[in-house]
């Protein structure tokens, strides 16, 4: 976990608004609004990268409620396409979603298809090395 938070660290992109990072208040706000638990290993992430811009894909956030990155709107968006509402998006990829099921596994919604992909990723961290730092 630390050498990919130390990666995606170096890889950040300066961005002429740079994104905050949460505390564990806005955390637990944001789960009221879900009516959901963030899983562990994702509460970690979004405490420690979720302020990181990198590559083709923008991982959630949480610290600002006008973000088209805004957790409970890629959410809501996510389970109004058909995504089981027991799962949290962590990014949208086109009409696809990643996402990080209730033990913190992390699996691909496939929108045409509405029904999940083969691969999984054991958890955030691993999607982030695998997935979002290969973008």
């Amino acid at each position: 976990m630390e050498e990919i938070i130390e990666q995606l660290r170096e890889a950040n992109e300066p961005v002429p608004v740079p994104l905050e990072l949460p505390d564990e208040d806005q955390i637990v706000e944001i789960e009221e609004q879900l009516f959901i638990d963030i899983p562990f290993v994702f509460r970690e992430f979004l405490l420690t990268v979720s302020d990181v811009v990198y590559g083709s894909l923008e991982p959630v956030t949480v610290t600002d409620p006008q973000s088209h990155t805004y957790l409970p709107d890629v959410a809501a968006n996510a389970w109004d396409a058909g995504v089981d509402r027991s799962m949290i998006p962590i990014c949208q990829d086109g009409d696809n979603y990643y996402l990080v099921e209730e033990d913190g596994t992390v699996v691909l919604w496939l929108a045409e298809e509405e029904l999940i992909a083969e691969e999984t990723w054991e958890s955030v961290w691993h999607w982030a090395r695998d997935v979002w730092l290969e973008s």
